[in-house]
């Protein structure tokens, strides 16, 4: 494990492990021992990762994968809350920085329509989860996944960007585009 400095937007702490079985694992763990809000937990590959069903989610090398967690000043809808303004803030980060016609699922998906095969094709999930933490607060474990330079198995029916684009781009540019555009939907009202 290993804490490094990347500035990104409202992140107090952030840990990265190149290699992870789950940054919400980790994450959940950080949490219970009473990090600060807003610690972000960075990994580039999990070999467990998960949807919110509990399913494998295929989070291959080249990804970007993090979990944020967060401490929500209201509690009600505060899983609903964080959740959409994630997948949200991932379909305007992917639209802004390549220009992808995006759309969101209300199960927490983001999907990019892909002009070669004419469908709309999964390029990233977002994970929302609520914890007590040991002191008695509420955290948020928010858990997003993108595909960015992964290389897909055909019938995945997935996407990334590099599949859609023809070449690989920096994964740290999306984290950071996507951080952006979810503090501007989640913090109004939010204690940061």
């Amino acid at each position: 494990m290993q804490e490094i400095t990347l500035s990104l937007p409202c992140v107090s702490r952030m840990v990265s492990v190149d290699v992870l079985d789950s940054t919400q694992d980790l994450a959940q763990e950080l949490a219970l021992q009473g990090c600060e809000a807003n610690t972000l937990v960075l990994a580039y590959e999990q070999t467990q990762g998960r949807t919110r069903e509990g399913k494998a989610w295929p989070a291959a090398r080249g990804g970007v994968y993090f979990t944020l967690v967060l401490h929500p000043a209201q509690t009600e809808q505060a899983e609903q809350t964080a959740s959409r303004a994630a997948a949200c803030a991932v379909a305007q980060a992917l639209k802004d920085l390549f220009d992808f016609k995006t759309r969101t699922t209300s199960a927490g998906d983001v999907k990019v329509w892909n002009a070669k095969t004419k469908n709309w094709q999964k390029i990233a999930g977002v994970l929302c989860q609520s914890m007590l933490s040991l002191d008695g607060r509420i955290c948020l474990l928010l858990g997003v996944g993108v595909h960015v330079n992964n290389k897909l198995p055909p019938a995945a029916g997935a996407a990334s960007v590099k599949k859609l684009l023809g070449r690989e781009i920096d994964p740290e540019w999306v984290l950071q585009e996507t951080l952006e555009n979810f503090w501007q939907q989640y913090a109004p009202g939010q204690q940061l």
